[in-house]
């Protein structure tokens, strides 16, 4: 039991962001780092969501994860005290519409650049999730696992996963075929057999693949390119 527990702890402790990359940076004379991670990639509805969270120097917050790491009550109960400890925070959004008419990977970088312009200051610098840097600008810094490792990008993480699965629990009040306050817009067998039954509603992203095996007729499947559309027959 003991050695478990040890396990345990040290398993959370490897998975525990710190400061280390802001720090690097604010001793290099960045004064402003925002951390930044997207939210609702992989869904077949609702927006892609974008957080930033600039975080203090001087506080530290305990049991901040990964969001994928905790589960929805988890990330409810520490939006709040998340969000009062941030410096600044906010999430951008696309819509599925923007998704659709612009392709996923400029959609990204929309609601990457309303995030920034909502915090109100401009980031010297920006701590980015993965290795591709959809802010584009010159000021961004790439880590493989970044929610993991850096405190900012965890808490920006957190924040748009809450504010998005919030809006998609709204919207499943309006389309109730669709379990979105279980699913929230991701793939899962619910999801599909729903889509088979009535089709796709308003916020469903028109241009992805799935539509293609949904056999409704005069259903659009949007294409990216010019927006046009592909109507099945």
């Amino acid at each position: 039991m003991a050695t478990a527990v040890r396990q345990l702890r040290g398993a959370l402790k490897k998975s525990s962001p710190g400061l280390r990359y802001e720090r690097e940076l604010w001793e290099a004379g960045a004064s402003v780092v925002a951390g930044m991670d997207e939210v609702g990639k992989g869904a077949w509805a609702g927006p892609l969501a974008v957080g930033a969270a600039i975080v203090p120097k001087d506080r530290r917050i305990y049991k901040v994860r990964d969001s994928k790491l905790l589960t929805e009550a988890e990330r409810e109960a520490m939006f709040d005290r998340i969000a009062d400890w941030c410096e600044r925070w906010s999430v951008g959004m696309a819509s599925a519409a923007e998704c659709d008419e612009l392709g996923m990977s400029a959609a990204q970088k929309l609601a990457a650049r309303r995030a920034l312009d909502a915090l109100g200051v401009t980031a010297d610098r920006v701590l980015l999730d993965g290795k591709w840097d959809f802010v584009a600008d010159g000021r961004s810094t790439m880590i493989v696992r970044g929610e993991r490792a850096s405190l900012s990008i965890a808490a920006a993480s957190i924040l748009a996963k809450v504010t998005r699965d919030r809006i998609m629990r709204t919207e499943a009040e309006h389309f109730h075929a669709y379990c979105f306050e279980e699913n929230k817009g991701y793939p899962c067998p619910r999801h599909r057999a729903a889509l088979q039954m009535v089709g796709p509603s308003t916020i469903h992203r028109r241009s992805w693949a799935f539509m293609d095996n949904l056999g409704w007729r005069g259903i659009r499947r949007v294409t990216p390119d010019h927006g046009q559309g592909q109507l099945f027959l």
